[in-house]
């Protein structure tokens, strides 16, 4: 499978809103979608910062978001965003890098390979590695984590209440 990271355009709105109602509709938590599951509208999800700088304040970190396309039909398998510089919260709890894949494109290999063709992107950022993490839990981001190349750290005590287990771990990838 052959992936394609590409920056949301006016043209990707029907697709991209086709992918937050199939999440919802799931129960998923959207990691990696700059908030998508807070909008209603596809114009209003593209102002990413300033709706994103308006809800978090302080902890707010600039976010470049990518949707993974994957090549032969053009089908929106995912979305991943990459932050950049972190804030102390996300220094802590959630890292550089954020990502989703549509239910039923889990476990092809779908988000290891966004990530992978993410890693580029934050080396031209002028990163020598990026920060990751993920419920102590979510064995799958783990995995994906790990296969690109993710160091682990150390675990911490979740204090935000995003994981089951009350651990986050937290990984670099050395770039």
């Amino acid at each position: 499978m052959t992936l394609i990271l590409t920056q949301p355009s006016l043209d990707d709105a029907a697709s991209v809103m086709a992918y937050r109602q199939v999440m919802l509709a799931n129960g998923d938590i959207l990691h990696g979608c700059a908030g998508l599951e807070d909008t209603t509208s596809y114009e209003e999800w593209l102002d990413f910062d300033h709706r994103l700088r308006r809800k978090f304040g302080n902890d707010y970190a600039p976010e470049t978001v990518f949707l993974a396309i994957r090549q032969d039909d053009r089908k929106l398998l995912g979305i991943i965003d990459f932050r950049n510089p972190i804030s102390e919260k996300l220094l802590k709890f959630g890292g550089h890098v954020g990502y989703s894949v549509l239910p039923s494109e889990r476990r092809k290999g779908v988000a290891t390979e966004m990530l992978r063709c993410l890693l580029p992107h934050c080396r031209q950022a002028g990163l020598n590695r990026i920060l990751l993490t993920c419920a102590k839990e979510n064995i799958a981001s783990r995995n994906v984590i790990v296969a690109n190349g993710g160091q682990l750290e150390n675990e911490v005590p979740d204090a935000i209440g995003i994981s089951r287990s009350g651990i986050i771990l937290r990984f670099w990838i050395p770039l």
